[in-house]
């Protein structure tokens, strides 16, 4: 850890978005942006981040053994959730880390929620019990045409290991309309809390977006930016 990143408050910061709208590639810039500002950030992702979760994001991913019913998703969600933050983002945060995760209880609120149909009532107390008060700061929506969101989550599957068949998962391969619900649904939570989510149009240049989303990070943190607005 850098002398920097103890002399902070931890601060969680998460991404989210349909599919192929770029959120890891965002996770990494950001991170490397701020590892040159001196700050060690932890990288981590939902599903997933820990041992059990990642066991779970197997099973949530994979067609043939995913649970069919949104509840069910939803549980199984929140229960990896639940070991994630205890076994990697609360000590993180506890540690002054700040914390970049790819997808969290947003998500679960956008795909259950939203676009399947699990009432948003059930969600915000499975919430309640499992995340509590450990919410982000920050979240960035990276807002794109589920179309083009979709036709990129296809071009990487094709591109990342040529020659290779790499399987649709559970929710890339649902129908165009279910994707529209979800861009909906992410659109209106952004509505509903413009303090913590802002809205980024992700159709741009990813280089674009990063200086978008780094200016925002510069502004409501006050990280030092002459220091690390080198672009990365």
């Amino acid at each position: 850890m850098t002398a920097a990143s103890t002399t902070r408050p931890g601060l969680f910061i998460t991404f989210e978005g349909g599919e192929g709208a770029g959120k890891s590639t965002q996770v990494a810039r950001l991170a490397d942006r701020l590892t040159a500002a001196g700050i060690d950030p932890l990288k981590t992702r939902e599903p997933g981040g820990s041992a059990f979760a990642e066991r779970a994001r197997d099973l949530l991913l994979d067609p043939a053994s995913a649970p069919k019913w949104p509840l069910g998703q939803a549980l199984l969600f929140n229960a990896a959730r639940s070991d994630h933050l205890d076994e990697t983002i609360r000590p993180a945060l506890e540690a002054g880390r700040w914390v970049l995760c790819d997808r969290f209880s947003d998500s679960t609120r956008a795909y259950q929620g939203v676009a399947s149909g699990v009432p948003s009532a059930s969600l915000a107390k499975l919430d309640r019990i499992v995340v509590g008060g450990t919410q982000p700061q920050l979240t960035f929506l990276l807002d794109l045409d589920a179309k083009v969101g979709l036709a990129r989550a296809d071009s990487r599957r094709t591109t990342a290991m040529p020659g290779t068949f790499v399987a649709v998962d559970t929710y890339e391969g649902r129908r165009l309309d279910f994707h529209q619900r979800l861009r909906d649904g992410f659109l209106a939570i952004a509505k509903a809390e413009p303090e913590r989510v802002v809205v980024i149009d992700a159709f741009q240049n990813e280089l674009t977006v990063a200086d978008l989303i780094w200016r925002h990070v510069v502004e409501r943190f006050g990280v030092d930016w002459p220091l690390a607005a080198r672009k990365i």
